[in-house]
C-alpha cells in the first residue's frame, strides 16, 4: 500500500472518526507542550559554582522555582506528572467512535484489503493524528515562548523563555508522542479480528484475579502495621545498610501503590457483586450485571485518576508536616520565622496544582471512555427503550456503573496516599540548638552567659481532613459532570432510528 493511499484511508471516515482524530491530535498537542516545557526547564543554564561545590542560583529569573537548581527537577517531575494522564487521554480518544471505524475497516476487508493492511490503516490514523498534534503543540510552545518573554523592572524573567530545548529534544517529542499513541492503538487492537463481514472483539470472560485485591487490602492496612514496628524497622535498616533499606522500603510502597492502580478491574467487579447482592432498583441491577460482565471498561483512565489522588493525598500530608515544622520552629525561637517558609509552601502548592490538573485530565479521559461505551452500545439501549424501558432507568444504570466502583476507589486512594506518609511521620520537632552572641573569646567558655539554647518543641502533625475532603469531593463532583455528559450521549443514542440495519 502506497504511503499516500494509506494516509487518505487513515484520515477518511464519518463525523465520529473526525471527532476521534481531533481528540487524539489535541491530546498529543497538549502532551507536546508539556514535554517541551519540561525540556526548557532542563535547558536552563548553570551560572558558575560557589566555593562549596553546589550549583548557584541563576539571577536571570525572578521565579525561585527556576532560579534555584535544586528545585528545577521538581518542576520537571510536575510537568511530567501532568503529561501522564494526557497520554492516557490520548489512549481513550483512540476508542471513541469505534463502531464507525470497525464498519469502515470491514468494508476495506470486503474490498480486498488483508487483515494486516486493515490494522495498518487503523494504526496509521492514530500515528498521523498524533503527529499532527505534536507539530501543532510545538507551534503552540514556540508561540507561548514568544508571548510570555517579558522582563520585569529588574530585568528578570518569570519563566525560562530564553532557554530553548535542544534539537534532539524537539525531535524526541515530535516522534515520542506519535510512537506512544501508535503503540497504544496497536495494544487496543490486539483482541480485534477484522473480517469482511464485520469486526469481532475477543473479550475476557473470567473475573479478575484475586491478587490485586490482596495488594489493595495490604495497602490500606499497611500504615497500621508499619507504625508499631517502627523500632524494629530502624534496627533492620541499620543491619541492611541505609541504601539497601531505602530500596526495600521503596519497593514495598511501589508494590502497594501498583496494586491500587492496576486493581481497578477488581474494584469494579467487587462493586458489581455487592450491588447485585444488595441492589433493588432496576437501574442498579443493570449496572451490577454490566460491571460484572466487563469490569475492565474504563479501568485505564480510572487508574490515572487514582494515581493522581494517591499523589495528592501524599502531598497534603507533606504540606501538613511542613506547616507543623514551621510552627514548632517559631515556638522554639520565640516567634522567629524564616523568609523561605512561604517559598516552600508555594512550591508544594505548585505540585498540588499539578495534581488537580492531572485529575481533571483523567476525568476527561473517563468521560471519553463513557461516551464511547454508550455510542458503541446504542442499538442495545435503543432496543431497551423500544421495549418500554424508561430512559431514566438507563441513566440511573449509567450513574451506578460509574460511581459504584469510583467511590470506594477514591476512598482507598486517599487512605493509601495519606496513610503511607503518616506511617513514617506523625510528629514535627524543632529547636535544641545552641548559639553564642558574644565574641570569640567570650564564646570559648561553654558556661558563658552569652551561650543560648533553644528548647526542643515537638508538635503532632494534624491529619489534613479538609484537604482530603476537598480532593475526594472534587473528584466525585467531576465524575458527576462526566455522568451528566454520558446521559446526554445516552439520550442521543436511544432514538428508534438506531434500530435500522447498517
Amino acid at each position: 500500500m502506497k504511503p499516500g493511499t494509506l494516509g487518505r484511508l487513515a484520515l477518511a471516515g464519518s463525523r465520529a472518526d473526525g471527532i476521534r482524530v481531533t481528540l487524539t491530535a489535541v491530546s498529543a498537542a497538549l502532551a507536546a507542550v508539556l514535554l517541551l516545557s519540561a525540556a526548557a526547564v532542563v535547558a536552563v543554564p548553570e551560572l558558575g559554582q560557589p566555593d562549596d561545590g553546589s550549583a548557584a542560583w541563576n539571577p536571570q529569573y525572578s521565579n525561585p522555582l527556576i532560579a534555584e537548581p535544586g528545585l528545577r527537577p521538581g518542576v520537571v517531575m510536575t510537568l511530567l506528572l501532568i503529561a501522564l494522564p494526557v497520554l492516557f487521554l490520548a489512549g481513550q480518544s483512540i476508542r471513541f467512535g469505534a463502531p464507525a471505524r470497525d464498519r469502515r475497516l470491514a468494508a476495506m476487508r470486503l474490498a480486498g484489503a488483508t487483515p494486516a493492511q486493515a490494522v495498518l490503516v487503523a494504526a496509521a490514523e492514530t500515528v498521523l493524528a498524533a503527529l499532527l498534534g505534536s507539530i501543532a503543540g510545538t507551534g503552540v510552545f514556540l508561540l507561548l515562548r514568544t508571548l510570555l518573554d517579558g522582563r520585569d523592572s529588574a530585568g528578570q524573567l518569570a519563566l525560562p523563555t530564553d532557554a530553548l530545548p535542544s534539537v534532539a529534544a524537539f525531535l524526541l517529542v515530535l516522534l515520542l508522542v506519535p510512537l506512544l499513541a501508535g503503540l497504544i492503538g496497536a495494544f487496543l487492537l490486539r483482541r480485534v479480528i477484522i473480517t469482511p463481514l464485520g469486526v469481532v472483539r475477543r473479550t475476557r470472560t473470567k473475573p479478575p484475579r484475586l491478587w490485586p485485591g490482596v495488594l489493595i487490602i495490604a495497602a490500606v492496612f499497611a500504615p497500621f502495621v508499619i507504625r508499631p514496628l517502627g523500632h524494629q524497622v530502624v534496627k533492620l535498616g541499620a543491619r541492611l545498610g541505609g541504601d539497601l533499606f531505602i530500596l526495600v522500603a521503596f519497593l514495598v510502597v511501589f508494590v502497594l501503590v501498583v496494586g491500587v492502580v492496576v486493581g481497578t478491574g477488581w474494584i469494579a467487579y467487587t462493586a458489581g457483586r455487592l450491588l447485585h447482592r444488595f441492589g433493588r432498583r432496576p437501574g442498579a441491577l443493570l449496572a451490577a450485571r454490566r460491571l460484572m460482565a466487563d469490569p475492565w471498561n474504563g479501568s485505564r483512565t480510572l487508574s490515572a485518576l487514582l494515581a493522581a489522588l494517591i499523589v495528592g493525598a501524599g502531598v497534603l500530608g507533606y504540606r501538613s508536616f511542613m506547616v507543623t515544622t514551621f510552627a514548632a520552629t517559631a515556638q522554639a525561637f520565640d516567634g522567629e520565622t524564616s523568609s523561605d517558609d512561604d517559598f516552600f509552601l508555594n512550591s508544594i502548592s505548585l505540585v498540588q496544582i499539578a495534581v488537580v490538573v492531572a485529575a481533571v485530565i483523567a476525568a476527561a479521559g473517563i468521560m471519553v471512555a463513557l461516551a464511547e461505551s454508550v455510542v458503541s452500545r446504542r442499538r442495545t439501549y435503543a432496543s431497551l427503550v423500544a421495549t418500554g424501558v424508561p430512559r431514566r432507568v438507563l441513566g440511573e444504570s449509567l450513574a451506578w456503573q460509574t460511581l459504584a466502583p469510583l467511590v470506594p476507589a477514591v476512598l482507598v486512594a486517599l487512605t493509601v496516599g495519606i496513610g503511607l506518609f503518616r506511617s513514617l511521620v506523625t510528629e514535627a520537632s524543632s529547636g535544641g540548638s545552641s548559639s553564642c552572641g558574644g565574641t570569640l573569646e567570650q564564646c570559648a567558655d561553654p558556661n558563658s552567659p552569652y551561650w543560648h539554647s533553644s528548647p526542643v518543641v515537638t508538635l503532632p502533625v494534624p491529619l489534613p481532613l479538609t484537604g482530603l475532603a476537598l480532593l475526594g469531593g472534587g473528584a466525585l463532583v467531576a465524575m458527576l459532570l462526566v455522568v451528566a455528559v454520558g446521559y446526554l450521549f445516552l439520550r442521543m443514542s436511544t432514538d428508534i432510528e438506531e434500530l435500522r440495519a447498517a
